[in-house]
């Protein structure tokens, strides 16, 4: 079956993240009411697989071995069937 993993990478707290400083400070210029902005980074895949379970799991192996770093990123995956 074919399978889509949406895999969301964003870093873990207390790691600094430019890119999102950078855009709350010219948010706040513009006038917006900003707290705090994160920088995330959004992979779409498409992928065969026998099942969701097994889809998913490939899509972990591909974060713990490529995609995100242990040290500083989070991630979540989202797996859904394609027709």
């Amino acid at each position: 079956m074919k399978y889509r993993a949406k895999i969301e990478v964003s870093l873990k707290p207390g790691h600094s993240d430019p890119e999102g400083e950078t855009a709350s400070r010219l948010l706040k210029e513009l006038g917006y009411t900003v707290e705090a902005v994160g920088v995330s980074k959004v992979y779409t895949i498409f992928l065969e697989a026998q099942t969701p379970v097994d889809a998913k799991a490939k899509a972990e192996d591909m974060c713990k071995r490529l995609l995100a770093n242990p040290t500083k990123d989070n991630y979540t995956i989202a797996i859904e069937e394609q027709k």
